[in-house]
């Protein structure tokens, strides 16, 4: 099957999960399209059938999962046995059962998940782990990811049929849970530009007092914090201080991306 379009659909609050799927993208040398779903839903129903598309979706691991609204975001993209590529990106912990997740999602909305992986970026809350990832190696591991996904997909027909790949991850997923940590901004240094505000994925910040998050709504995906033109907003705190100790020290050590090609 030669691919003549790929659409990307990504949730990519602090940009990191948007720089792999379009790098993974542009190994299929052809047009893309993208449905960036962090700040908002689909406003209808998205419904791909044509000849030659591939679907290629991004998502982040929050706590194990996907964030709630990617998955809101994903029942509204239906397939009709459309390829797709899963992946998801993570912060150097673990991805759990984020990518099994994301491709139960494809396959229950018509697609067939013919490939997924596993990127490490820089962690979204603890930024000193995994810092500056992806990089170089990151990246010709994309590329080897991505040869092999279009060597797949090439050389299969219509009618013929392509397992699906066995995916890392358990049933039932991992139990989700909120975490207990959100940035706040700095009154002084804040500007009330209503960057934060206006791109915060949760509407967790009002315009009004935007130094300030509504712990309740607040998804911890680090959006503020990354678009913040004043660098006025980041997450502290004591609570802070002892989960980054124990999450950054328990996990120093380099992780590699994985893949799994049906």
């Amino acid at each position: 099957m030669r691919i003549k379009k790929v659409i990307l659909i990504y949730f990519s609050a602090t940009y990191t999960t948007r720089k792999v799927v379009r790098a993974l993208a542009q190994t299929f040398g052809c047009e893309v399209t993208e449905l960036d779903v962090t700040s908002r839903l689909p406003d209808t129903e998205v419904r791909m059938a044509g000849e030659g598309e591939l679907l290629i979706v991004g998502m982040p691991v929050y706590a194990g999962r996907i964030p709630q609204q990617g998955a809101q975001a994903l029942d509204m993209i239906k397939g009709d046995g459309t390829p797709a590529i899963a992946v998801c990106v993570y912060g150097n912990r673990d991805y759990d059962d984020a990518l099994l997740e994301t491709a139960d999602l494809l396959a229950d909305n018509g697609f067939h998940t013919v490939a997924a992986a596993a990127f490490i970026a820089q962690h979204s809350i603890f930024p000193q782990l995994a810092a500056g990832r992806p990089d170089e190696a990151d990246m010709a591991k994309l590329e080897e990811f991505g040869r092999a996904c279009k060597e797949k997909i090439d050389a299969w027909h219509n009618g013929d049929s392509i397992p699906a790949p066995i995916i890392k991850g358990n049933r039932p997923y991992k139990k989700p849970g909120a975490i207990p940590l959100h940035p706040h901004g700095d009154k002084k240094k804040c500007n009330s530009c209503g960057t934060c505000a206006r791109l915060c994925p949760a509407e967790a910040i009002g315009t009004d007092e935007p130094w300030k998050t509504d712990g309740d709504k607040c998804i911890s995906c680090g959006r503020c914090v990354a678009v913040c033109p004043q660098h006025a907003r980041r997450f502290s705190g004591l609570l802070y201080a002892v989960a980054e100790k124990k999450i950054v020290g328990g996990n120093r050590a380099r992780k590699e991306p994985e893949w799994f090609i049906g």
